[in-house]
């Protein structure tokens, strides 16, 4: 197995001969994350993995390996093989869980899908939040749009899209017959990673079987009466397709917190941007009370639409909570510390040397 064909290259090698340790290491990628376990791909093959504890015991969850990392492998073939570190990540998606914190949802992908369904659950505010993310990740946003063939309504869709994606390609396909397919692949080459985000049900799984020309993943039917799709990813993984692009696949989310990406804020929002280094004071706040606002104004000709501009408010609001939330982490972290190392001080104080 050529760990090439995974997407290996140049920079992830340079990261990986910085590697200071006796034992022998070989690249390898994480291609699917489990409970406990990863699995991954090297020159050796496909083998089952966990970590190195002593390379992974101050871990952060964000420290920790997920699906894309490249990473330095002790290889056990026919055994459970040593993950000893995370090689240096070229673009990231972090997930901002009100419950754990921030987590890796992947790592090291070229194009990130942001998927979405011609139908009922079709939710211009959530693909707003996907891009957010998309920008943030470093990677370059394309949307696309399945199962075009079900709905009457894809115009104006596509319409809703070309205002909040802001330049971001849109591709409408329909999976199953392979319509949209021939235009949206042209945009990738042999040894890209693709990383697909979007919420249950949406056809991701039908995506990747349609990218693939095979059958990869399981795949289910939408509920009729709502819409709504069913759970077909269970986990992360990654697959190599046959024509040499690389995908990963992720379960269904449909809370997906923007952490401090401010920098994918204002790409997702340029237009809004634009308007508001045009308003007469330099600290408006672009609502009613504010004279002389862009933005204000834009929404009264009708040439910013009003969801697009409440989605703006709504997740720049989540941005300001999310830094003065990590702002005080970091405090109480700081705080912490020092209290740790001066009660070791008081526990072990050094002995006075004698004159």
């Amino acid at each position: 197995m050529n760990i090439n064909d995974y997407g290996y290259n140049d920079d992830f090698a340079t990261s990986f001969a910085q590697q200071e340790t006796s034992e022998r290491l070989i690249p390898a990628r994480i291609s699917a994350v489990f409970k406990h376990v990863y699995r991954v791909v090297s020159e050796d093959g496909e083998q089952l993995a966990k970590l190195k504890t002593s390379s992974f015991r101050d871990a952060t969850r964000v420290d920790r390996p997920s699906i894309g990392d490249f990473v330095a492998l002790e290889s056990h073939p026919g055994d459970t093989s040593l993950i000893h570190e995370v090689l240096t990540r070229k673009t990231i998606i972090l997930r901002d869980d009100p419950d754990v914190g921030e987590q890796v949802v992947a790592a090291n992908f070229d194009y990130c899908l942001l998927v979405c369904s011609a139908n009922d659950d079709f939710n211009l505010n959530r693909i707003e939040r996907y891009l957010t993310i998309a920008w943030n990740s470093g990677a370059q946003p394309i949307i696309v749009v399945t199962k075009s063939d079900l709905t009457d309504q894809l115009h104006d869709y596509l319409d809703q899209l070309e205002v909040a994606s802001f330049g971001v390609p849109v591709y409408p396909v329909d999976s199953i017959h392979g319509e949209g397919l021939n235009e949206l692949q042209a945009h990738f080459s042999a040894g890209d990673t693709l990383v697909l985000l979007g919420s249950s049900g949406v056809g991701k799984s039908s995506l990747v079987n349609a990218l693939a020309g095979e059958y990869k993943m399981k795949t289910n039917e939408i509920r009729e009466d709502d819409a709504k799709g069913k759970h077909t990813t269970t986990h992360r993984e990654l697959h190599l397709l046959h024509n040499g692009i690389i995908v990963i696949d992720t379960p269904g989310m449909r809370s997906l917190g923007i952490g401090q990406a401010s920098t994918g804020l204002e790409e997702t929002f340029q237009d809004i941007e634009s308007l508001a280094e045009q308003c007469r004071f330099y600290d408006c706040a672009h609502t009613y009370e504010q004279p002389d606002c862009a933005v204000q104004q834009a929404l009264t000709d009708g040439t910013l639409p009003q969801k697009h501009y409440n989605n703006w408010l709504k997740l720049k609001k989540e941005l300001a909570y999310n830094e003065r939330k990590n702002n005080v982490t970091q405090l109480l972290q700081e705080k912490q510390k020092w209290k740790t190392i001066i009660k070791a001080h008081r526990d072990n104080p050094k002995k006075r040397t004698k004159r």
